[in-house]
């Protein structure tokens, strides 16, 4: 009854007529924000802060302007992916699997309202998980270290191949791949260039706007300038912008497993929402045994990631307000907000400062609605972006992702390096190799080699710490039930082929 009545007091922050405009301004501002390639959560966030701290807003008004640009950016991110196979930032991957191609099949409008009522489940189902389970899942969240985030990680490198279908290998190398080039740049520890060389561009490495608009952005320019020389015209969207009730029906499972579980990886400090909707996707996938049409056009690889991509960005805010340690990359960034307000995240703060706390709580349910009514009556007009013909469409995308990718560190080296990307990519992708599971292997090398070297300087170098808690035994479990599956699968198919054959003579 106590966590309703401070729920009831955030609520009291939250509806008043200056925060309701403070938090609808923030969704309008993320959406558009979101929509751009190459832009996100992270410099939405980050651009606005001093923008809030120079307007004077009061501490919980300028985390409700916030949490509602975090929120917007996630799904702004969605309209590019489905539209024009460009995902704004890394959570917005998995949603171009299923999104694009149901684009191409004139599905447009449902896509974009299914991406719509996903998002908005997955916001609300991981925002009353923060009502009830803050404190509880906050102290859990602490047993995961270092060696525990490293299994994580393998175990998503390992489910890659439940993305490929009948494509394990390729898609093994493409992850490959992506692993390799997040080894670019300057060792951290020792100082020493790794793969760059010789070449003073490549000493940060590979940025993440760069590689995902080389991949994505110019290879898809490419493919259109192909596809308008062999006389292709645009895809044209279908009349029905609003998905059915047996689509909706379809899917509703597949968003309250996936919510649940982006609420899960969302509390794990520093998962994010680009783990979590990579593993939702390869999880529901692997669950989806009947008429399972994953990476053509499937109702449920497009609700699966936007569901737990939208749980885990809510979810995030539990480790950043009962711990101070940030759930993601942009909650980290909001940390810097309540430092400026002199606020001190922490259990203390839902003592000391509860209408802070509990309004910015209450302000994620206000908008998760605002963002479904405000988006759904404009798909209508994101998909005529779809009915811009080819030679209009590709100098906007070319103009607005050298923007995207020249405003990272403002030198023309970043624009080589991207487009010799894309064309690379646009081999791969004539050659069927899986792009996504190239930027998946990018992101989650990173983390990998991070915390490798985080939970070996704990043990002094013994590989053990890997295998010394329950969390991390029962992982490999999982591991191993990952590789030996499907070849026991695969195996089985034989053996039954073999008798059917036999049978038959």
């Amino acid at each position: 009854m106590e966590t309703l009545s401070y729920l009831g007091q955030g609520f009291g922050v939250a509806l008043t007529p200056y925060n309701l405009f403070t938090a609808l301004c923030g969704t309008l501002i993320g959406t558009v924000v979101g929509l751009l390639p190459g832009l996100g959560p992270i410099n939405g966030v980050a651009l606005l802060i001093p923008i809030a701290f120079a307007l004077g807003l009061p501490p919980e008004s300028a985390l409700i302007l916030l949490a509602a640009v975090y929120l917007g950016c996630e799904y702004g991110g969605r309209i590019s992916s489905i539209l024009l196979n460009i995902p704004g930032e890394a959570s917005a991957v998995m949603t171009t699997l299923d999104g694009y191609p149901l684009a191409r099949q004139g599905k447009a409008g449902v896509a974009l309202s299914i991406s719509a009522w996903s998002s908005f489940v997955g916001g609300l189902m991981a925002t009353c998980g923060v009502v009830i389970f803050a404190p509880l899942l906050a102290s859990w969240a602490v047993a995961f270290g270092p060696a525990e985030y490293f299994v994580l990680m393998v175990f998503a490198i390992v489910c890659l191949a439940g993305m490929a279908g009948n494509k394990p290998m390729k898609t093994a190398i493409a992850a490959l791949i992506g692993l390799l080039l997040s080894c670019i740049g300057i060792d951290s520890n020792s100082g020493v260039y790794r793969f760059t060389f010789g070449s003073l561009g490549l000493a940060d490495g590979i940025q993440f706007v760069v590689l995902v608009l080389g991949l994505f952005s110019v290879s898809e320019i490419l493919v259109l300038l192909e596809r308008t020389h062999n006389g292709q015209k645009a895809i044209k969207a279908g009349g029905r912008m609003l998905f059915n009730f047996k689509e909706g029906a379809s899917v509703l499972v597949t968003n309250l497993r996936t919510g649940a579980l982006g609420f899960f990886l969302g509390i794990l400090p520093g998962a994010g929402a680009t783990l979590a909707s990579a593993v939702a996707y390869m999880a529901e996938k692997r669950l989806a045994v009947k008429d399972n049409k994953f990476g053509e056009g499937d109702l449920r690889g497009l609700a699966a990631p936007e569901t737990a991509n939208s749980a885990s960005a809510c979810g995030s805010m539990v480790p950043m307000l009962t711990l101070g340690v940030p759930g993601s990359g942009t909650t980290a960034v909001m940390l810097g907000a309540l430092t400026l307000y002199n606020i001190t995240p922490g259990p203390l703060l839902f003592q000391n400062q509860p209408d802070i706390v509990w309004g910015l709580i209450a302000s994620l349910f206000v908008a998760n609605l605002m963002l479904i009514v405000i988006n759904v009556p404009m798909i209508k007009v994101f998909t005529k972006i779809l009915a811009v013909p080819y030679w209009a469409l590709v100098p906007v995308i070319a103009i607005i992702t050298s923007i995207g990718v020249y405003a990272v560190h403002a030198t023309t080296f970043d624009l080589f390096l991207m487009i010799g990307i894309g064309v690379v990519g646009y081999i791969l992708r004539k050659m069927d190799f899986p792009l996504s599971a190239i930027l998946l292997g990018f992101i989650l090398g990173g983390l990998m080699e991070q915390n490798l070297r985080r939970a070996l300087s704990i043990s002094n170098g013994e590989l053990s710490i890997l295998f010394s808690s329950p969390i991390t035994w029962v992982v490999w479990v999982l591991i191993a039930g990952m590789i030996l599956f499907p070849i026991w699968r695969t195996l089985r198919r034989r053996r039954e082929v073999r008798r059917a054959l036999a049978a038959a003579e």
